[in-house]
């Protein structure tokens, strides 16, 4: 059901998945000191509904911002499965709470109409967006390679909302193989949204405001959260305990580099090319490791895996006589160590390893200036 609707969105170019506010809360809490002083753009968003600006307008003044500005495509309605049907689209922007009643009101918000449809490649759309200096959405999955490209042509910060699948994409690799792209902090996971009554899902009562609306739920799985902001996770070290040896660390039939099954076996005294399973982005720190590749492809070919016995340039394994190609990999390896740098492994030995190097830790979790069904504009 689930790959049913994420499959549908891609065929038909329909992507009205709307997120959750929980699932907002919980990846941006992450990141509050990167939004004191900062214009913050949502652009594709409805605004008046959207809960990425519930988020950011009723936490305006605990993050510091200075402008907050969202779009929406050609969607005026309160509906928020309107179906893109209205004639003009539009734009808000809000500067902050004027009366000190913690609330955005209708008055302390301006509202702008758009010329075209409120696409976020239109140039009135990519003018907003160089006024912007990080972008916080839900992008149309179908177009998420389109919508990356831009963020790096415009060179934005942002955190987005993308399919996990995006890390194999031949555009969207490369990026993170470079240090232009990584991981949030949430990962991988099933997330539930909102979704057109055409949808596949459970009908639930969801409240919008001052109304309770019957709508889709659907679950939709490998959702990920990409970003271009440093944050604490990406400079945590991997602790390494295991040692290579040949027979447990067999190497591939057509490319040389060995196989690791499952990221905690990655030994520590091994700096030769790794395969390891996809989920090894999600634990990557560029400090400690380079991407070399991915395992399968066009993408591998480039990097000279040869073809296997199956015709296909991906990577493969022969163990007593038996061919296999191990699902989904990354190509990484080991940067040199630093001699002298000592940590504790979990068996309580010390290992001479990379140093870390100091972080800040994250900012703890941001509470809600007002309730998740709180109306815009009504005074609790």
């Amino acid at each position: 059901m689930a790959n049913q609707n994420l499959n549908a969105a891609k065929n038909a170019k329909k992507d009205e998945f709307y997120t959750q506010l929980v699932d907002i809360e919980n990846e941006l809490k992450h990141y509050k000191a990167h939004f004191k002083g900062k214009t913050v753009l949502c652009n594709c968003d409805d605004p008046r509904i959207s809960n990425f600006f519930h988020y950011f307008s009723y936490n305006f003044e605990q993050l510091g911002l200075e402008k907050l500005i969202t779009t929406c495509y050609k969607n005026q309605n309160r509906d928020l499965f309107s179906q893109n049907d209205s004639e003009r689209a539009i734009w808000l922007e809000y500067f902050g709470d004027k009366n000190n009643n913690r609330v955005p009101d209708p008055e302390e918000i301006g509202i702008h109409y758009l010329n075209g449809d409120g696409d976020f490649r239109s140039q009135e759309c990519i003018e907003l967006l160089k006024e912007a200096d990080i972008v916080v959405t839900n992008p149309p999955f179908s177009l998420f390679r389109e919508y990356v490209a831009q963020l790096m042509k415009y060179e934005k910060k942002f955190v987005i909302i993308g399919s996990h699948n995006a890390i194999h994409y031949s555009d969207i690799f490369p990026l993170i193989k470079n240090d232009l792209i990584w991981l949030g902090y949430n990962t991988n996971q099933t997330m539930t949204f909102a979704m057109p009554n055409n949808y596949i899902g459970e009908v639930k009562e969801i409240r919008y405001g001052d109304k309770i609306e019957k709508r889709k739920i659907g679950k939709v799985p490998g959702i990920t959260w990409f970003t271009n902001l440093d944050i604490a996770k990406r400079h945590e070290e991997l602790i390494l305990y295991r040692k290579y040896t040949e027979k447990e660390y067999p190497k591939y039939e057509n490319f040389d580099a060995i196989n690791v099954n499952t990221i905690q076996d990655i030994p520590l005294d091994y700096y030769g090319i790794i395969g390891v399973p996809d989920t090894f982005v999600d634990v990557y720190n560029p400090e400690q490791f380079e991407l070399i590749g991915v395992g399968s492809g066009s993408m591998a070919a480039s990097i000279g895996v040869k073809k296997n016995y199956r015709g296909r340039t991906d990577i493969a394994l022969c163990i007593n006589g038996v061919n296999k190609c191990p699902y989904s990999r990354i190509l990484i390896r080991r940067r040199q160590q630093r001699t002298g740098d000592v940590v504790e492994t979990c068996h309580g030995a010390s290992l001479r390893t990379n140093q870390s190097k100091p972080y800040p830790q994250s900012a703890p979790a941001l509470p809600m200036a007002a309730e998740p069904d709180a109306e815009y504009g009504v005074k609790k």
